[in-house]
C-alpha cells in the first residue's frame, strides 16, 4: 500500500511540474489588406479593438440624438465629415448644426452589422487607426420610411473621431 502511495505522490509530482504551452500569443501584426491613400501601397494591419468601442459609442449617441455626445467624441481639432452626396462638414460646431437639422428632419436609427478596425503607419511613421463599419439606417423622409445601407471609414486618434466618411445605398426591399 506504501508503495502505491509513494508511486501515486511521484506520479502528481511529475504531472503537475508538466508545463503545457499556452496559447501563442500573437507576435507579430496581422496583415489584413492594403490602404492606397497616399498613392502608395501600404499594408493594412488588425487595429486595437479600443478604436471599436470608440466607434460604437458614437453610433449609440446619434442613435440616441445625443449631440452634446457626439461633440465630446470629436476631436477638439482638424475634425471633418465626408457625407454621402458630397457634403463636407468641417468643426464641431458645424456637426452639431448639421445633426440637429438632419436629426428633426429623418430621425435616423443605425444598426450596426460590422465593425473592423485596421491601422497602418504612413511613410513619415504616423500611426492611423480606423475603424470601417457598415450599417443599415432606416429613415424618415417626407413621411416615408427609407431604408439605407451605410459604410463609414472612421479616423480614431486619442480616444476621438477626427474624421469619417460615409458612403450609402438605398436599400430595396
Amino acid at each position: 500500500m506504501k508503495k502505491i502511495m509513494l508511486l501515486s505522490v511521484i506520479s502528481l509530482l511529475i504531472i503537475s511540474c508538466t508545463n503545457t504551452p499556452a496559447k501563442e500569443a500573437i507576435s507579430a501584426p496581422v496583415e489584413i489588406g492594403f490602404d492606397m491613400t497616399e498613392g502608395v501601397k501600404t499594408s493594412l494591419f488588425a487595429g486595437n479593438m479600443e478604436t471599436i468601442a470608440v466607434w460604437e459609442k458614437y453610433i449609440k449617441a446619434h442613435n440616441d440624438h445625443d449631440i452634446e455626445m457626439i461633440k465630446e467624441l470629436n476631436a477638439e481639432k482638424d475634425f471633418k465629415v465626408y457625407g454621402p452626396r458630397g457634403e463636407f462638414i468641417e468643426g464641431t460646431e458645424a456637426h452639431a448644426t448639421f445633426l440637429k437639422e438632419w436629426f428633426a428632419n429623418n430621425n435616423p436609427k443605425w444598426v450596426t452589422k460590422y465593425a473592423i478596425a485596421n491601422e497602418f503607419t504612413t511613410k513619415e511613421g504616423v500611426l492611423k487607426q480606423y475603424v470601417t463599419s457598415g450599417h443599415d439606417v432606416t429613415l424618415s423622409v417626407e413621411g416615408k420610411q427609407v431604408k439605407v445601407n451605410q459604410v463609414h471609414d472612421a479616423l480614431i486618434v486619442n480616444g476621438k473621431v477626427q474624421t469619417f466618411y460615409v458612403n450609402e445605398r438605398v436599400l430595396v426591399e
